[in-house]
């Protein structure tokens, strides 16, 4: 396998795990020894992803994120996802952006986001 496809798998391992089992003993594995955090709502390091998978599991068990595209190009992997915390809501685009160390682990992440609108002034989606 390719690092390419490796990191790719291993971002995709995170999602399932973190966002959507909320397993952190799981996700964490996927984790470097220094984890960065871009996101401004979320604290930096492990254990700010640990609190932040805490309060997911408090306020939105039943989120989803469905990774529908995902890119890798050296020690980046970017993922287009539809992000639902509640089911039956539109959700949200995402882009995240990861780096990886190395030895595949998952050391520094940035995201945009932006609302699903009711209606849009063209009919391509977001996804």
């Amino acid at each position: 396998m390719s690092t390419r496809e490796r990191n790719k798998q291993t971002v995709l391992a995170f999602y399932e795990a973190g966002l959507n089992q909320k397993d952190f003993a799981a996700a964490s594995k996927l984790l470097g020894d220094r984890y960065v955090q871009h996101n401004p709502r979320i604290a930096d390091g492990i254990e700010g992803f640990e609190a932040f998978l805490g309060q997911l599991r408090d306020d939105f068990p039943a989120l989803r994120a469905e990774v529908k595209n995902v890119f890798a190009d050296g020690d980046f992997v970017i993922a287009h996802v539809h992000g639902v915390r509640v089911p039956g809501q539109l959700g949200t685009a995402i882009v995240d952006i990861f780096r990886l160390d190395g030895d595949g682990k998952i050391v520094e992440h940035w995201d945009v986001m932006q609302p699903v609108p009711e209606t849009a002034a063209n009919e391509n989606g977001m996804f």
